[in-house]
């Protein structure tokens, strides 16, 4: 009797509570996860800020819609990274990434902001989403068509082309008309900014290090705050929460805004298979699942076109919030999801993103501009997982020299069509992911040790070629003074 109740009391027994940090279903206590969660959210918060305040100066936003921009962006990261955390359906990656507005769509957004406004923006955005998820359906069958090389010389490209931005914002403004424009003040608040930035990354620990765009921000900000160019008049008129409405913007669709942003949401989508791959192969010890690619990127295409709805940019991955998965190793589901409840809080106080707007130009700028420069070597890093065979250093060269080049000239390509003006004139990321692409499917699959053989082909087919032409010379002259030995005979 005692011997079964015994027995019955152990199978009743409540299974015991997974608190692992390093188990994707783990729950670990609240104040474990807290400083990890925040983490990651110092990590993403510059990334999800900086696009819609660059997009709302391209299109000339007033202050309000300014906020709207920045408030809908913060919320609708929050709202990505706990669906891809958990995920419906076939949505969703089910991975430990955090998702949210990012940088890679900054140079489309910006050439299709400045000819057609927010409205373009969103009009294109929709139809880049549709297409996204488009490409997560067929991924499986595609997948090869997007190899480092291919992918690499795209990353290159969007880091290259966002220098200037930067360059512009420590200056003093987006606008290079602007009042004091050049300022040395400007210069100094924005070279602080970066040195501490530096500082932090290289010599600071554990939070501080993963977090020196957030640590040089605050010093920047402190700085103008006491050089007097900060205002804080938008934060005193801002509502302290709001709910987000359906369609604050319009929506319109045209054609050449359309082709540029389905070629940026599918090279998006080429990044967006490097991060979730990076983040089950260092966080997880394990191949990213062919269920976790498609789901991501069915997920990320599904995010992206209804936050077109909403006035939110396009989503994408968070490379930096990889390195932390991969260095760390911390992929408890809850961890990250703190992450994302913290910014959907945040997204829902105007307030919020008022204060923000204070933060000046030169502080962004000098923060944002390692950011660009990490882009840039990101693509580098990619480019060498493939072989720097002839074959793949004309793809690469190539389409930076055609992608930058045009950019640097927009006045060469003013007697083409206006549809193809308006779709590579203020876009190199286009230009040069079209030119990766095609070039990557016509060009010879070569590999280094091809070219080898190529080049022992060639000399040895020289070499053929010199003893048969000293073979002839040499029977001809034979053949010319034999009847003069003859005739002497």
């Amino acid at each position: 009797m005692n011997e079964a109740s015994s027995s019955s009391g152990q199978q009743h027994q409540p299974p015991k509570r997974n608190t692992s940090l390093f188990d994707f279903y783990g729950k670990p206590p609240f104040l474990k996860a807290l400083p990890l969660s925040l983490q990651h959210l110092l990590a993403m918060v510059a990334g999800v800020i900086t696009p819609p305040i660059i997009v709302a100066g391209v299109v000339g936003a007033s202050i309000d819609e300014r906020l709207l921009l920045i408030q809908i962006a913060v919320l609708a990261s929050g709202v990505c990274t706990v669906f891809h955390l958990f995920g419906v359906w076939k949505f969703g990656a089910r991975l430990p990434a955090i998702f949210g507005v990012g940088f890679a769509y900054v140079p489309t957004l910006v050439a299709v902001g400045a000819q057609y406004g927010i409205e373009g923006i969103l009009g294109a955005q929709l139809i880049g989403g549709m297409t996204m998820v488009v490409v997560g359906y067929f991924i499986q069958y595609i997948r090869h068509l997007f190899p480092p090389v291919v992918a690499g010389t795209v990353v290159l490209v969007i880091g290259l082309s966002l220098y200037d931005i930067a360059i512009r914002y420590m200056a003093g403004s987006g606008n290079v008309n602007a009042p004091n424009f050049g300022d040395l003040s400007n210069w100094f608040v924005a070279i602080v900014t970066l040195l501490t930035v530096l500082i932090a990354a290289q010599f600071g620990k554990g939070v501080v290090k993963l977090s020196a765009i957030i640590v040089g921000i605050v010093v920047g900000y402190l700085l103008s705050l006491s050089m007097g160019m900060v205002s804080f008049e938008n934060v005193r008129n801002a509502s302290w929460g709001a709910v987000p409405k359906v369609m604050p913007f319009e929506i319109e669709f045209h054609t050449a805004a359309i082709a540029s942003m389905v070629v940026i949401c599918i090279i998006n989508s080429v990044q967006t298979i490097g991060d979730l791959s990076a983040t089950s192969v260092a966080g997880m010890n394990r191949e990213l699942k062919t269920k976790e690619l498609t789901g991501g990127l069915l997920g990320n295409g599904l995010t992206t076109t209804v936050s077109a709805f909403f006035g939110a940019l396009p989503t994408s991955t968070f490379s930096q919030n990889v390195g932390i998965v991969a260095m760390t190793k911390v992929i408890s589901r809850y961890v990250l999801a703190l992450t994302g409840i913290f910014m959907i809080v945040a997204g829902l106080s105007p307030k919020f993103g008022a204060i923000i707007t204070t933060i000046p130009f030169p502080v962004l700028g000098g923060a944002t501009i390692t950011v660009f420069g990490m882009i840039t070597m990101t693509g580098i890093q990619l480019l060498v997982k493939d072989e720097m065979s002839a074959r793949n250093m004309t793809i690469v060269g190539l389409s930076l020299a055609l992608s930058l080049g045009i950019s640097a000239v927009p006045a060469a390509i003013e007697q083409f069509p206006e549809v193809v003006r308006d779709l590579i004139g203020g876009a190199p990321i286009v230009v040069a992911a079209i030119t990766a692409f095609t070039l990557n499917i016509v060009l010879p699959k070569k590999s280094l040790s091809d070219e080898a053989k190529e080049r022992e082909a060639i000399a040895k087919a020289d070499a053929e070629a010199e003893a048969e032409a000293a073979k002839a010379e040499s029977t001809k002259l034979s053949q010319k003074l034999s009847p003069n030995n003859s005739s002497a005979d």
